[in-house]
């Protein structure tokens, strides 16, 4: 089911207000209670739930932007603003993984510094990963529905909270268990889940900053539709990128050389029509008509223009007096040179054998003009 882009917006911000409140009630137990409870790691958790407090309010703002409809300024839509904000929200994790990890590692290296949790301590980790697995399907499953990777993105940082909170439980058990040094290990290791967390979300969406194609599975998926249409004899420079939540295709088909400008107008709307229908992500195609393959073929694109060839042709044909009833004239530019289709009523002529002799007039002198390859004169 289609979801416009006004719906889509309100399911973001519905699902990221919902996220923002409980990762704020999180984030103030863990941290209040890591530094009443003496845990290094719950301490680290709590800043890692601020952090989700920070991604929430990046895809709100993003959110907004993104669903702003395509302007003059921005004729593609404004789905970067997604792309950007998760950009952001990466490195932003890494600047605070490094700062946990730098701190609980001196801990881990001072013993005089470890410290034992207090056993409250264990009952918030295990509310925070109740509470963020919570979060983590509640989020996943609308990002899924209405195909946002930003609202999927920051699912995952959720249950990135409710894994590093299992970490916590673990090292707050074994530190309380006669081994202190599990709780700033623990919180080592969190640290190095954001980091990571960080680092793909930025990796990914400086990808796709950068235009990167989509995936090469995807990619042989849309050849093959393209092909089912019978009118497409073969594809060339097919191009493909991601904006936000959306894709775009750029692709060369080859058709039938001389068919109308109508109709190869026409096959270019099927195919077109074809992808959107097919692949969710893609809402945007171009797709150029080729009469041939312009990788391999000689280029045409010195060749003159109609306007220009008109005259030179009207010059040659001038010196054939036979030749001054012709009204219709069709031009075919296909490897690197022109061929020259004309018509001539029936009625100019003198008689039916003099066809023969018309037609080789119009073909020596329409070859004389030099770009010109093959001439045909049809009668009607």
């Amino acid at each position: 089911m289609a979801i416009s882009l006004e719906q889509r917006t309100k399911e973001i911000n519905r699902v990221t207000w919902w996220g923002f409140f409980v990762n704020l009630i999180l984030s103030a137990i863990k941290i209040i209670g890591g530094i009443v409870g003496q845990s290094q790691s719950l301490l680290a958790d709590g800043l890692h739930s601020l952090s989700d407090l920070a991604s929430d309010a990046m895809v709100l703002v993003a959110a907004k932007h993104a669903g702003e409809e395509a302007d003059d300024d921005h004729p593609y839509g404004h789905g970067r603003f997604e792309t950007l904000a998760t950009v952001g929200l990466g490195l932003f994790l890494i600047v605070v993984a490094i700062g946990i990890a730098f701190d609980a590692a001196h801990r881990v290296f001072d013993e005089e510094v470890q410290q034992v949790p207090h056993y409250f301590t264990l009952a918030i980790a295990l509310f925070s990963i109740l509470s963020n697995e919570g979060l983590y399907h509640f989020t996943h499953r609308v990002g899924l529905r209405i195909n946002s990777k930003m609202l999927i993105a920051n699912a995952w940082h959720h249950r990135s909270d409710a894994i590093s909170s299992i970490v916590v439980l673990v090292g707050i058990a074994g530190a309380q268990m006669g081994m202190p040094i599990l709780d700033p290990i623990a919180a080592v290791i969190v640290a190095l889940m954001i980091a990571k967390i960080g680092y793909d979300l930025s990796y990914h969406s400086v990808r796709e900053l950068v235009d990167t194609a989509l995936d090469p599975e995807i990619v042989e998926q849309i050849k093959a539709k393209i092909l089912e249409n019978e009118d497409v004899l073969e594809l060339h420079m097919l191009r493909t990128r991601r904006m936000g939540h959306t894709a775009l295709v750029d692709v060369h088909i080859l058709v039938q050389p001389k068919l109308s400008v109508s109709e190869g107008h026409h096959i270019s709307e099927a195919v077109e029509k074809s992808l959107i229908e097919s692949f969710d992500d893609i809402n945007d195609v171009t797709v150029h008509i080729d009469p041939e393959n312009d990788e391999q073929e000689a280029h045409c694109r010195n060749l003159p223009l109609r306007s220009e060839l008109i005259i030179a042709l009207n010059n040659a044909w001038s010196k054939v007096p036979e030749l001054k009833p012709i009204d219709d004239i069709t031009l075919h530019y296909l490897q690197g040179q022109i061929t020259v289709e004309a018509s001539i009523p029936v009625s100019a002529l003198g008689s039916l054998s003099d066809a023969d002799v018309i037609q080789t007039k119009f073909r020596e002198s329409s070859l004389s003009v030099s770009c010109v390859g093959e001439a045909t004169l049809r009668f009607h």
